[in-house]
């Protein structure tokens, strides 16, 4: 059950394509089962990662009916919509299908706190007992979401358990919601993405665990578990190995096409195709992508991963 405690590590699916860009539900099948091997403790699928803008509302419905039909591990949804109905269509479907939740980001065009406070209550209402992540990215969707009104929503809104955070920087954000949890509001799980690029900064900052979709997915799950170990120098290292691969993949515009190609090379998915519109990498970024993989698997070999 997801709740206010909710913890660990969400990775963020990726959705597969065929070459000639229809689904691709045989990689579904190896994607779940290798995010879950790789040390997912769940999965949140049809994010902007999982491209759900170039999916039909039909086809929505058949990536969350696979994924979780493959396993037993929570799934969060991506419902984000322009309007209410399609929202609670997918929303309703998909705990139909045995999701635990659904995440909801603002949409461009949010410009005051009373705007965005009035939207998530709209949503809230429409999403009824639906469990829902606020999802905090403000370099993808153009809202700033201040902390207060961040604060502001959890208590208006019980049904809301948990903080996607993606605000960059946002390193305070979260000491100062903590703050305002550890005075006695409302502590809701926050979990992280931006490729995981300040992990191990927004663990000590109080961030109950990973929501991201890097190409090398037990990357999360090996810094955190050193993390809870108290193996504080350990996760330095074991991230410093991953984070030229960060480095490169955080390029904008290019970033998931970097991560469909390192999971097809890890034969995680069969494809790196990205659905149009959105093109694939040239071929020097290719062999540069190469490169790091292959200095990265040196340098976790010396740490003792394999």
């Amino acid at each position: 059950m997801l709740d206010e405690t909710t913890s660990g590590v969400f990775t963020i699916a990726a959705t597969p394509f065929m070459p000639d860009g229809t689904l691709d539900f045989e990689s579904v099948d190896r994607m779940v089962d290798a995010y879950i091997e790789k040390g997912a403790d769940g999965l949140t699928i049809l994010g902007m990662m999982g491209e759900a803008g170039k999916l039909s509302a039909e086809e929505s419905v058949a990536v969350v009916r696979r994924a979780t039909s493959r396993c037993d591990v929570p799934v969060i949804v991506g419902v984000s919509a322009s309007g209410f109905a399609a929202m609670s269509a997918l929303s309703n479907a998909s705990m139909d299908a045995g999701a635990a939740g659904v995440m909801v980001a603002p949409p461009m065009g949010l410009k005051t706190d009373a705007e965005i406070l009035s939207y998530y209550h709209n949503a809230a209402d429409a999403l009824g007992d639906i469990p829902f992540v606020l999802q905090d990215f403000p370099l993808a969707t153009g809202v700033k979401i201040s902390t207060s009104v961040i604060a502001q929503i959890v208590e208006d809104c019980p049904t809301c358990f948990m903080l996607k955070h993606e605000d960059w920087p946002g390193l305070e954000k979260i000491t100062a919601l903590r703050k305002i949890s550890d005075a006695g509001a409302r502590r809701i799980s926050i979990l992280c993405g931006n490729g995981g690029m300040y992990l191990l900064e927004e663990l000590l900052r109080g961030a109950d665990g990973a929501m991201t979709g890097f190409g090398y997915p037990e990357m999360m799950r090996q810094v955190l578990d050193a993390f809870r170990a108290h193996e504080i120098e350990r996760a330095r290292d074991i991230f410093d190995a991953y984070m030229p691969m960060i480095r490169y993949e955080a390029q904008p515009g290019m970033g998931l096409a970097i991560r469909k190609h390192s999971l097809a090379q890890q034969g995680i998915i069969l494809h790196p195709t990205l659905r149009k519109p959105g093109a694939g990498l040239s071929a020097e970024a290719i062999a540069e992508v190469d490169v790091l993989a292959t200095r990265q698997k040196r340098r976790l070999a010396e740490l003792g991963i394999q």
